[in-house]
Parts: C-alpha cells; structure tokens; sequence
C-alpha cells in the first residue's frame, strides 16, 4: 500500500522586475511517502520531497509551503515552511541560486473519519520582491487508509463475575444417642432429647416437600477406644442396630419410605483426637504426642492408661462422649427452575436471593431484562461488586461506556484490587481513548484471563505502538490480533487468525476482505465483503470509502455489493 505518486511541478510564476523576467518554479520530482496517506495512533503523517533546481530559484524570491488535507467538502491547512533565496530580507531555508536544494517536508494531521476519501495537496505562495502570485494547489496524495481505526476496545470480550447460585444445595443434619460404657440398649432419657426428636421431624418434613428430596440417611455406632477391639467392634455394632431399629420404627409411624445406611466405627481414635483437641484439658498436648508417636490402637490405649492423672480426665470428659450411635440426614433442597426465576426476576425481583438473582439475569439475552436485574441486586445486596461489575458490561454493551465506567469505580471501591473489574474498568477507559487510565487499570488487572493480552495489544494498536501490540497479542485469536498482523504486512497470520475465531462477525469477514485486496485476491474480496455487508449493512459506507479497495473501486461486482 506505499505507492508514491510522482508529480512533476513545473510551475513558472512571470513576474515583472525592470525591464526583464526573474522565472520561480516549485519543486520538481515531488513524491510523497506513503501515499496513500496511513493513520498510526490518531496522527496522518507523511514526508513530501523533490528537488529545488539549480538556476530556478531567484536570488530575491520567496516560496511558502503549505500542506493542505481535502475531504468532505473542507480543508485543513498545516504548518508552513518558508524557502528563500539567498538575497531574499526574510527568514527561511535558503535555497543557494546555482545549485538549488533539496526539497524535504514532514507534514501531520489529526485523523478524522471523512479523510479517508481526501487528497493531500501543496499550497505555494511565491514573491519575488514586492510582486506576489498564488499558485495553484498541486496535489501530493490520495486517500488515507485507515484500517488501523478498526482496533477498539468494543471488540474485547468482558469479565463476568460469575454467580454461584446452585440448583441443588445438600443440608446434613446429625444427632446423637448416648450409651452407658459397654452397653448398647437405647435410654429414654436420650431419645426424649430434642435433637433426637428433631431429627425424626426433619425427616418427615423433608419427605413431605415438593423442594426437598432425602438423600441419604444413615447410622453410625460407635465404641470408645478403650478396652479390647473384640468387645468394642460388637458394642459398636450393637449401638447401630439398636439405633437403626429404633429409627425404622419413627419411619414407619411417620410413613415415611426411606433406606438406611449402617456403619460402625469399632475405636474412634479420630472421634478422640478431636474432642481432645478442642477441650481445655491440661495436658491434652502431652496425650495428642502419645497419639502422633504410636500407630497401634493396643500402645496407645495402653500409654495414656500410663499417665494415670490425664486418663482420669478422659475418662470422664472425653470417653463418655464417643459411645454413641450417629444419626445423619442429607437432604438435597431443590431450587426455582429456570421458568419460576424468570418470572420472579420480572414480577417480584424483591423475593430472590443475590445469586438468584445474578442467575437469572444469565437467563435472557434482552440488555434492558438484564439492566433490570442487576439493578434490583444491587439496591438489595450493596456491598456485592457482581451486580455493579455485571451492570457495567450490559452499559457497555449499550454504547454508554461512562456509564459503565461509573458502575465499575463503586465496585473498585469495595474491592479495589479486584482483578476483573481493573480489567473491565481498562476496557471501558480505552473505548473512550484514555489511554493514561486504561494503563493503569490494566496494571491492577494482573491475574484476570488471556484477555487482559488482548487488550494490551488493542490500546497499544489504537496508540500507534505496534511493536509492544504485537508482543501483548501474543497467540491471540480475535479480530483486533488480525489487524495488527495486518498493519506488519503478516497476511498469511492474519488470514490465518481470522479462520480461527470461533465466533466470526462482520467485521471477520471485513478483515478477511481487505487481506484479499492487499493479496491481490480478487475473489476473496468479492465473497468476504458481501458476508460482510449482509452481517452488517453499515459496512457498505465503510468499503465506499475504504482506500483499501480502491483498486476495485470502478468494478461493477465491487459496487454491486457496497451499492
């Protein structure tokens, strides 16, 4: 795409000096590089050269230089060089009459979107002596290709906070029946107790509601790990049969159908461990050392008899309360199907807990439904950053970044450090082209997924840096990638990026389009643009006035997809 148009200036000013002519002629050869005209960053540069003429430059004369942008019916004017001759009252670069000089000037224009269909022209202004001509504008360039601009920050994908909202939640409830030492026959002082009692009502609850399903119930006999392993395998044993069915026979009252699980523990060391662990007995740490240092059930019991005061204390404290049969409920409660939280989410949002309603708002892809969602969220639960961060993504989504930008600075300011939200909030600030506070939200991003690379390489595109984009995108496989692969000349990683995006858009097939016209690929740009343009109608002005495919511009199968 650097084509040099050559033009040859040839431009002779007759002005009257006495009785003879003095002759004055712009540069000659004029090139400028590159033309067409490129954007880097948000600046249109170029340099403009040629040749002042030996004996064509008067001793006395004057020639001001401008550059001069044309499109849409306007003009920029940039800034002025001025040459003289070398006995010429003002100041400029001199320009020696016999051998004349080189002609250089380095011209830059903010990029605005009309001059990609604009022509770059000199203004000259000449003056020998008193007398002046204008000269008429010659023109350097055509177009600015501008494919640079297609990088922003609207085509990242953003950080969702996710919600943990489950379907089934599992809820275990456990009680225990006591025994006397080396016994195994139920009390009725232990099954009048209340978590006894309780234990028969959840179950009979839960068997009875519809958002309730029992998933396991089961009975657990334990035996204390003193005395022999015989006798405390068959009191442990004993304790879960009785225990099992005394609960059978709660069941069958409560007509409740149910299986029961059994197991039995025969020395609950580890029952032991933590009861110990957590009383404020003196001299627990001496009795957990014996622990640690003896595997054998036998040396340990054994040991701990050996310290005679501690045992005491176990034996009334501890031991007492590892004689005992288990009783254990696991229940799965079941939550609003996807239909109920719909409907709640739009008829009585007030009622669902955060992460239904974070859930919900997962459930439909209308932008005002979610908008609606996350606000009630954040009005019942205020110091959750989901909602905030969640909200930002749907503005942002709706064009409105400030109000994104907005959402995610409260959430920052309960979780500053939060990864995702740093990320988001750089994405928002980028689309807005300030890149000072997307750097620095970028900088807090550390952490976040694949993406924060993605969005490096997209501000630094958009800055004109294309050596660090290239560097930050990395693997990359997304449209801004392929354009800066675009922008280094890589057309066959940028075809082969664009192939790879698992969800194309029209922008995809834009891209793959104007990979055809720098490759030549006639066909490739006919079959990508019209995907293109039926993905998105508005890409029909764009390939109009795109300096891209200037070289199809007069093609009737060009102009019948863009028409």
């Amino acid at each position: 795409m650097k084509k040099l148009l050559t033009i040859v200036s040839a431009v002779v000013i007759a002005l009257g000096m006495t009785s003879c002519k003095k002759n004055m002629s712009a540069p000659e050869g004029l090139e400028c590089n590159p033309n067409p005209l490129v954007v880097v960053g948000n600046k249109v540069n170029a340099t403009i050269t040629g040749d002042f003429v030996g004996k064509t430059f008067p001793k006395k004369g004057v020639l001001v230089v401008r550059p001069v942008m044309k499109f849409a019916g306007r003009e920029i004017v940039g800034d002025s060089v001025v040459y003289v001759g070398e006995k010429a009252k003002e100041n400029g670069i001199t320009v020696p009459y016999k051998v004349g000089k080189k002609y250089e000037m380095r011209v830059s224009f903010d990029y605005e979107p009309d001059m990609r269909r604009s022509e770059l022209y000199l203004r000259f202004n000449a003056k020998v002596g008193k007398k002046t001509l204008e000269i008429p504008d010659v023109k350097v360039a055509n177009g600015v290709v501008a494919t640079a601009k297609l990088a922003n920050a609207r085509n990242l994908d953003g950080a969702v906070t996710p919600d943990k909202f489950q379907r089934v939640i599992q809820n275990t409830q456990e009680a225990d029946i006591k025994f006397l030492i080396q016994q195994a026959n139920l009390r009725d002082s232990e099954l009048k107790k209340d978590e006894v009692k309780q234990f028969t009502e959840d179950v009979k609850a839960a068997a009875a509601d519809e958002k309730k399903e029992i998933s396991n119930i089961e009975v657990a006999g334990y035996a204390s790990p003193d005395g022999g392993m015989d006798l405390n395998t068959k009191l442990a044993e004993n304790r879960q049969k009785a225990t099992a069915n005394y609960l059978a026979k709660q069941l069958k009252k409560a007509k409740v159908e149910a299986g029961v699980d059994s197991k039995t523990t025969a020395e609950d060391w580890e029952g032991f461990q933590k009861l110990l662990e957590s009383s404020d007995m003196q001299d627990k740490e001496l009795v957990l050392r014996v622990l640690n240092m003896y595997s054998d059930p036998e040396e340990r019991e054994t040991q701990i008899k050996n310290l005679s005061a501690v045992y005491k204390s176990l034996a009334d404290d501890v031991l007492p309360q590892l004689r005992r049969a288990r009783l254990k409920l696991t229940v799965d409660l079941i939550g609003k199907s996807d239909d109920e939280l719909r409907a709640a989410s739009k008829n009585t949002p007030d009622s669902l807990s955060l992460e239904e309603l974070l859930y919900a708002a997962t459930l439909t892809e209308n932008l005002d439904e979610k908008d609606a969602i996350y606000s009630v969220a954040i009005k019942n639960f205020p110091n959750d950053v989901r909602a905030y961060n969640n909200l930002g993504l749907v503005k942002f989504a709706k064009g409105d970044a400030d109000a994104a930008l907005a959402l995610y600075k409260k959430a920052l300011e309960i979780e500053p450090a939060n990864a995702d939200i740093n990320y988001n909030a750089g994405v928002a600030a980028l689309s807005k082209n300030d890149f000072d506070a997307a750097q620095e939200y970028f900088g807090k991003a550390a952490g976040t997924s694949s993406n924060l690379g993605a969005a490096m390489g997209t501000m630094y595109t958009m800055k004109g840096d294309y050596k660090n984009a290239k560097s930050s995108f990395a693997k990359s496989v997304s449209n801004n990638a392929a354009i800066q692969q675009i922008l280094d000349q890589d057309y066959a990683g940028a075809r082969a990026t664009l192939n790879a995006i698992k969800q194309p858009d029209a922008l995809t097939s834009y891209l793959k389009a104007i990979v055809g016209a720098r490759t030549n690929d006639r066909e490739a740009v006919y079959a990508n643009l019209a995907e293109a343009v039926a993905a998105d109608a508005n890409l029909k002005a764009q390939a109009k006035d795109d300096i891209e495919f200037a070289a199809f511009a007069e093609d009737e199968k060009f102009l019948s997809i863009i028409k």
